[in-house]
């Protein structure tokens, strides 16, 4: 009897998880924004909304930073979210209009807004150079 081996390359390996990882983080932010704007008493309502309130302005800025090699690029988007985070929250309170929905709002508008900026500069860019 013979025992034969699948083999992977490991380099292949590593990638194949990426779009999970990606999809089970969306999924989970999305859970986050939900409870927290249907105002849920659940318990994960505060750990899953912390999450989405890093995660979304985190995965915009780094779909515009990537020019940046992985590990600078994670760290800049993470110290943007904050910022973008702690720019929401001052604004919110200097007008006295402070509230959770509000803010998980706020950062859903911003995050989108990113993201959907990020192909029009670079089609944008692309038409400067063909020019």
């Amino acid at each position: 009897m013979q025992t034969t081996r699948l083999r992977t390359s490991p380099s292949t390996s590593g990638r194949d998880l990426t779009p999970l990882l990606a999809g089970a983080a969306t999924a989970v932010g999305g859970c986050g924004a939900l409870l927290a704007l249907t105002g849920s008493d659940s318990p994960l309502r505060a750990p899953l909304t912390l999450f989405f309130l890093l995660a979304a302005p985190a995965a915009g800025l780094a779909a515009a930073l990537r020019g940046l090699d992985p590990f600078a690029r994670a760290l800049a988007s993470l110290a943007g979210s904050v910022v973008l985070n702690m720019l929401v929250a001052q604004g919110m309170l200097a007008t006295h209009r402070w509230s959770a929905r509000g803010g998980v709002l706020a950062m859903a508008v911003i995050s989108t807004l990113i993201l959907l900026l990020v192909p029009l500069r670079r089609r944008r860019a692309a038409k400067g150079r063909d020019s």
